[in-house]
């Protein structure tokens, strides 16, 4: 027997002083101007050509979680420009480091409650849900993919996010997940609690085939270009000086008793 698939090696890229091989492809012959970023992005991930619903469904959720304003990683980023100027890839680097469980980076645990939901029979998955949400609440953690402290109403991502999915042919299996585990909330905590955009995404992207495990990878990568414009941005306009004297001024240094 070949001890071959025990040898350590990588199957995404080879390199030699004429030719690039990504996943067995020619990147210059093949890729380059053949495909585009989303489409070979995808080819990266799952090493077989993405459909059309994968390619359209990954877009949106890229262009969707790509920007939200002065939030927490924006900041790191802008103040980390500031102290370091020359170091452009620190500073996005910090701008990433915040991308969490609290902020941007929870559809990852969010679709692996939606995947063990859809993994039950027809008949339990309302309860898994519930049980799911149970569960969370008594470990005194927060639901993935539920409140958002600026779209208090509903993210208004949310059903633009799943009207693609659906107009793209998504199956609906976690979607219904979703609507499920919506409900579980709302019955756990006597009151409704929107989802938020991370939800959505988890959602779409197990619809569109997606490994659980790639979707903080994806949002990340979708924040990284964000973050691009917000350093492009402080480098014209700076901000970070004003925000950092106003974090001075918001919270004042007080002599210890």
């Amino acid at each position: 027997m070949s001890d071959r698939a025990e040898e350590p090696g990588t199957a995404i890229c080879g390199a030699t002083a004429e030719r690039i091989e990504v996943r067995g492809r020619d990147l210059v012959a093949e890729l380059v101007g053949e495909l585009t970023f989303t489409q070979m992005f995808l080819w990266h991930l799952l090493a077989r050509d993405p459909t059309p619903m994968q390619v359209a469904i990954t877009d949106a959720v890229l262009v969707a979680i790509m920007e939200h304003g002065l939030v927490p990683s924006a900041l790191a980023a802008r103040l980390t420009l500031l102290g370091a100027p020359e170091s452009y890839q620190g500073a996005i680097a910090a701008g990433l480091l915040g991308v969490g469980d609290r902020f941007a980076g929870t559809a990852s645990r969010c679709a692996q409650l939606l995947d063990d939901i859809v993994g039950r029979p027809a008949s339990e998955r309302q309860a898994a849900a519930l049980e799911s949400v149970q569960a969370l609440r008594r470990e005194g953690r927060p639901v993935p993919g539920f409140g958002h402290p600026t779209h208090r109403g509903g993210d208004p991502r949310v059903p633009r996010l799943i009207e693609i999915a659906r107009s793209r042919g998504a199956a609906g299996e976690h979607l219904a997940a979703l609507a499920l585990l919506e409900s579980a909330v709302a019955q756990a905590l006597g009151r409704a609690l929107p989802m938020n955009v991370s939800a959505a995404i988890a959602a779409v992207l197990r619809e569109a085939g997606l490994p659980a495990q790639a979707l903080r990878g994806i949002i990340l990568t979708a924040r990284c270009a964000g973050l691009v414009g917000h350093l492009l941005e402080e480098s014209q306009r700076p901000v970070a000086d004003a925000v950092w004297k106003a974090a001075e001024r918001a919270v004042p240094y007080r002599a210890p008793e």
